[in-house]
Order: C-alpha cells, then sequence, then structure tokens
C-alpha cells in the first residue's frame, strides 16, 4: 500500500477565511478531500492529511511517517521561511517532498521569497490555488516511475 502524508502548517486550518485575495475561498477540508479524490490515479492508496500550527508537532508528524509513508506533500505556510528544523525533518523522511503554496510566494513580500525547506524537496509548485496539489501529484508519480 502506497501512502502520501499531506502536511499543512500554521493558519492553514484558517484557508476560506484567511486573506482570500491570496488565498482564495478553498478551504483545508476541500484540499484534503481533492488530494484523496485524485492521489489514486497517481499511485496512492491512501492519504494521510494533517494539519498543526506547532512546529514540533509538524516535526513529529514528519517523522512518524517515515515509517509508513512513501511520499510527501507539504504546505508548511510561515514556517517554510524560517525552520531549519523542518528542513532538516524533510530530509531525514529521505522519501520524495513536493513543496505546494497555493500564492506565488516569488512575488509578494520579500521575506517570503526564500524557501528554507525547497533544498529538502524534490520540486515546488506555487500560485496556482487547488490545482498545485494536482502538478505535485503528478510530480511524485514521475519520480516513482509511475
Amino acid at each position: 500500500m502506497r501512502r502520501l502524508l499531506l502536511l499543512h502548517g500554521p493558519n492553514l486550518n484558517r484557508l476560506g477565511r484567511r486573506d482570500p485575495e491570496h488565498y482564495g475561498t478553498v478551504t483545508l477540508a476541500d484540499i484534503e478531500r481533492h488530494v484523496r479524490a485524485v492521489a489514486s490515479a497517481h499511485g496512492f492508496d491512501e492519504v494521510r492529511a494533517f494539519q498543526s500550527n506547532h512546529e514540533g508537532a509538524l516535526i513529529d508528524e514528519i517523522q512518524r511517517a517515515a515509517d509508513d509513508c512513501h511520499a510527501a506533500i507539504v504546505n508548511l505556510g510561515a514556517l517554510t521561511h524560517t525552520s531549519y528544523a523542518l528542513h532538516d525533518a524533510l530530509v531525514d523522511f529521505g522519501r520524495p517532498v513536493v513543496e505546494v503554496h497555493l500564492s506565488r510566494i516569488s512575488r509578494r513580500e520579500p521575506w517570503r521569497r526564500v524557501s528554507v525547506i525547497r533544498p529538502a524537496c524534490i520540486g515546488a509548485v506555487e500560485g496556482r490555488g487547488i490545482a498545485g496539489y494536482d502538478e505535485a501529484l503528478r510530480r511524485l508519480a514521475e519520480e516513482s516511475g509511475r
């Protein structure tokens, strides 16, 4: 059984209400439903979704997932730009990871333009809204030869 970790960072639980100009009106539940609906077409039998506003909880989940997940899609919110601890956890995860952002972070505030987790990922998708998750799934499928 191939499992995918779908990891969401701080404030993503507020999607749909939070800053719709940048993030749209899609909710976290919409994203999780969407990824679950299309994951099987990309070789994943199960999606394990997790969201936390706490860096340590996200690291704990990455470490747990290393035992039974084959790949990950991560949107770590603002921690993308600051957390070397999450970078290290993704490296230790040892499986393909794609970073996703609903907004185009490369065109936002200067501090948002740098991702410290990107070097731990096989790719990144930004500014495509919920469709960015489809692109991430395609990249993970290509990486595994599916």
